[in-house]
């Protein structure tokens, strides 16, 4: 097989996978990717354009040997000429962007230097190379003037500080929605009476045995109270259904049985224990805890006390 014929191959297999790319491609993934089938049709498509260019030439071999004597020459001599002119625009432009001169002028360069028999050139520079570096010095003029000079757009670090800015935003949407992403610092409290309501059914099920069904404590600590021995607080709740409570003799870690969407729905729901009156509340247990984003309360000054001059004297007429 010609250079000719694997060049024709190598663009067209190029074009098709271009073409299954416009066509079955998605932002951010190749079609190669989401369709691995695609490669098995590039197989197919390679094998066919190889058979096809290897039939063209069978069928020109074919021809060949029935033509006479002197149509052979012709066509021999034709076949020449085409193969020096072969790529000939692309053979110009690379010897002219090379810039070399060739091995019989290089006597007009040589320079008069001789060390042991090594002789010195005087080739100019390769013009892609002074063409690339004229480039270069013209993309730092025009980025230094517009990225620091007069600050028409963002640096690569601000466009970074951006784009990570708009990341964050959008996680944080997410998580809104995705309540399984829940964690302890992201968890809030539930207020919606379908989440209490499902909260309400967990901690029956699961913790009235411990803590009774009016949260007044039993085997677990009261409920209802101000007193926390992990911390009371939504977070500080959740933390200790998720990863239990004191090692040995707590309650033991929630997260293998219960999502975390349940965890806060429960969490939730033993809140809502708060300031009520159990049947048989349990001793207080632990440390009063005082939420620390509680809105700080504002001592009122106390009024003046009026005082009254005991040497007043009133004169009634």
């Amino acid at each position: 097989m010609n250079k000719s014929a694997l060049f024709r191959i190598i663009i067209f297999m190029i074009l098709a996978l271009v073409l299954f790319e416009l066509v079955a491609g998605k932002e951010g993934t190749w079609a190669v990717q989401e369709y691995p089938l695609i490669w098995l049709i590039l197989g197919v498509l390679f094998l066919c354009a190889y058979l096809l260019e290897t039939s063209v030439k069978t069928l020109e071999r074919v021809l060949y040997n029935t033509l006479s004597d002197e149509a052979k020459e012709r066509y021999d001599a034709a076949t020449i000429a085409r193969k020096e002119q072969e790529f000939a625009g692309i053979k110009k432009t690379y010897a002219k962007m090379l810039g070399s001169k060739p091995i019989e002028d290089e006597g007009e360069i040589e320079l008069d230097h001789n060390y042991d028999g090594i002789r010195e050139l005087d080739n100019n520079l390769p013009p892609w190379w002074v063409y690339l570096f004229y480039a270069t010095i013209l993309f730092g003029v025009v980025y230094l003037t517009k990225y620091h000079v007069f600050d028409i757009a963002p640096d690569q670090a601000e466009e970074y500080l951006q784009e990570v800015a708009i990341a964050e935003k959008e996680i944080e949407e997410y998580k809104k929605t995705a309540k399984n992403l829940i964690d302890v610092n992201t968890v809030t409290l539930l207020t919606d009476a379908s989440d209490l309501k499902a909260g309400q059914g967990i901690f029956q099920d699961n913790c009235i045995a411990c803590h009774k069904a009016d949260g007044g404590g039993g085997i677990g600590p009261n409920l209802t109270d101000r007193y926390w021995i992990l911390g009371g607080g939504i977070k500080n709740v959740f933390n200790t259904i998720s990863e239990g409570g004191r090692d040995g003799k707590g309650m033991v870690s929630w997260k293998a049985d219960l999502s975390p969407s349940e965890m806060a729905q429960v969490a939730s729901y033993v809140m809502t224990f708060q300031g009520t009156t159990p049947a048989e509340p349990k001793e207080p247990e632990g440390e009063i805890w005082e939420d620390p984003d509680a809105p700080k309360e504002i001592e009122q000054p106390a009024a003046p006390e009026t005082q009254v001059d005991s040497t007043a004297v009133t004169f009634n007429n």
